[in-house]
């Protein structure tokens, strides 16, 4: 089973809903109840605060081959493996570019230009980084500096942990709308 913390009132994202993902009360959860899900999709404006409270659980959980999504800018790193945030150095478009930096089943036949693009503006995906730590797959870059904006740390003992340093991945139009039914069945599949 999946799960997306749900942290507002009503029943979650209608995508998500629609593609059988649970909704979780963030604050209702049990540290035990991790073990009810085979992947976790943190939105981007999580509490962070608060996940920092599950920290332990979530990492054993990790580590014990769960695998999970993080949105957002990281202001207070709630697993040892998060930095916090750094804003793109570069001004304007050049700073807002995204590059696919290595293959990965989520992002395949997804167009960079659709991913710095939302609707004709840039800057919705991705204005900067949470820097990844060592041994991470870099999956896609931002600006002249190539900004780590997705990566992938694998984990022994299977657990993935994907970060993502924007607005929640699956937002974005043209064929980045390959991004969410592809980030499921990536989360849904048997570690590799």
């Amino acid at each position: 089973m999946l799960g997306y913390f749900h942290y507002w009132h009503g029943d979650g994202p209608a995508p998500l809903r629609e593609h059988g993902v649970h909704c979780i009360a963030p604050y209702a959860l049990q540290p035990a109840q991790l073990s009810r899900y085979r992947g976790l999709l943190l939105p981007a404006h999580a509490d962070q605060r608060h996940l920092q409270t599950l920290r332990e659980p979530l990492q054993d959980w990790l580590a014990g081959g769960g695998r999970l999504v993080v949105n957002g800018h990281v202001a207070h790193p709630f697993l040892r493996w998060l930095r916090e945030f750094e804003p793109s150095p570069t001004r304007g478009l050049e700073g807002l570019r995204v590059t696919l930096a290595q293959p990965h089943p989520v992002f395949a036949g997804v167009a960079a230009e659709d991913l710095t693009f939302r609707r004709g503006v840039a800057g919705f995906y991705a204005r900067g980084a949470n820097p990844p730590p060592p041994g991470a797959q870099v999956l896609n870059t931002l600006g002249p500096q190539r900004q780590p904006i997705d990566w992938l740390l694998a984990l022994p003992g299977g657990g993935r942990l994907l970060v993502h340093s924007g607005n929640d991945v699956w937002t974005q139009g043209g064929t980045a709308q390959r991004v969410l039914p592809q980030l499921l069945a990536w989360l849904r599949r048997p570690a590799a």
